[in-house]
């Protein structure tokens, strides 16, 4: 995947042209992952970007006294800028202003047409509880199924909890345990849920929930973050 950094929009040189170049070129890549509904991390990188250009947008207009300036550093995480005065070179923001109002734009319909393509994936995946649910749901195994491939994927979850900026969030983190394919013992999630509390001590009473999606999607770029977002939304 084509990368852009964070500050690319106000790296040298400064060029309206080469930056319609350089943004172009990395959106046709995105939608080449897109139409291989390839969602990750391809639409966390564009929302990223595209928030990042409104953050730079909205705290610049509150420095228009201090105009002209130039960028001197950009803390990418915050958006936070420290600018040096120039003298006689408004025509730099000008420029960047326009090279932001084009990468918003454009930025802007890709971010929509991923968010649709996001928006089908999860039309497509069912989730459901197997077996009887222990008090704690928060770690277990999920059981995922991919459209026309046979077999059963089984990962084991922990719900885990960080602290952003502003709030605390939630957040799954999967591993790979095995697979199971049809044929065993009729490859039911109720006879896949008795062998893995056989099979694995270490959790003798999980929460076992199985996401299915009736059409094939690629597993890592899309089914199994999706998956990831299905059972956070269902133990939530």
């Amino acid at each position: 995947m084509s990368r852009l950094n964070a500050d690319w929009f106000i790296e040298i040189p400064l060029d309206f042209e080469y930056k319609k170049y350089q943004l172009l070129g990395y959106l046709t890549d995105i939608n080449h992952h897109f139409n291989n509904t390839r969602l990750y991390p391809n639409l966390n990188d564009l929302v990223f970007h595209y928030n990042n250009l409104q953050k730079f947008k909205k705290d610049k207009t509150t420095l228009q006294d201090s105009f002209p300036v130039r960028l001197t550093n950009a803390d990418t995480e915050a958006v936070k800028l420290t600018y040096e005065k120039l003298i006689h070179d408004d025509a730099m923001m000008v420029e960047i202003e326009h090279i932001i109002a084009f990468a918003l734009n454009k930025l802007g319909n890709a971010v929509k047409e991923g968010k649709e393509i996001y928006d089908f994936v999860e039309s497509r995946l069912t989730i459901e509880a197997i077996g009887m649910m222990p008090l704690n749901p928060y770690s277990g195994y999920m059981l995922l199924r991919n459209g026309n491939q046979k077999g059963t994927l089984v990962y084991q979850y922990q719900v885990t909890l960080f602290e952003g900026k502003d709030d605390k969030y939630r957040g799954v983190h999967t591993d790979f345990v095995t697979s199971y394919d049809s044929h065993f013992i009729f490859g039911t999630p109720e006879s896949i849920r008795k062998d893995l509390i056989h099979q694995r001590r270490s959790l003798p009473n999980p929460a076992v929930y199985q996401v299915e999606s009736d059409i094939t999607f690629p597993l890592d770029q899309t089914l199994l973050p999706m998956a990831k977002r299905t059972l956070m939304k269902e133990i939530a």
